[in-house]
């Protein structure tokens, strides 16, 4: 019994690092998506914009780590390997998604999610970023 509860709380844990680890990546994902430095435009300048399309991609990426182990092979290793790469084609589907967008829509996407005016494209990106994810989770299911 304590051997199970140890266990799965290592697994958690080992879990827990790589869903951090993958949202990480997110963040660097929308990071190279928009111009200038993300963290300077969500804490310093307070860019509801880039807040925004950096929420739907944080809870997309958390949407498809959690799909991933409720879905998980009963083989850890398994089931972790099917994390990380869900994970990652995730990140990669949504990058798509945005590029996507970007080439169907006047402008430039990057260069209106920086704008310090709110706008509608930026729901629209960030609807396109948490639907990838969703498709994303679908696919593992």
């Amino acid at each position: 019994m304590l051997e199970d509860l140890l266990s799965g709380a290592w697994q958690s844990v080992v879990f827990g690092i790589v869903g951090v680890g993958l949202m990480a990546a997110g963040f660097g994902l929308v990071d190279l998506l928009t111009p200038g430095r993300l963290r300077d435009l969500i804490w310093v300048e307070r860019n509801a914009n880039a807040g925004l399309l950096l929420a739907a991609n944080q809870l997309g990426i958390a949407g498809i780590v959690f799909t991933a182990i409720l879905t998980s092979y009963s083989d850890f290793g398994k089931g972790l390997a099917s994390t990380v790469l869900f994970g990652v084609v995730g990140l990669a589907i949504m990058a798509l998604a945005f590029v996507v967008l970007d080439l169907l829509t006047p402008g430039k996407l990057g260069e209106v999610i920086c704008s310090p005016e709110p706008h509608p494209a930026a729901r629209v990106s960030a609807a396109t970023h948490f639907g990838a994810a969703l498709i994303v989770c679908a696919c593992i299911a």
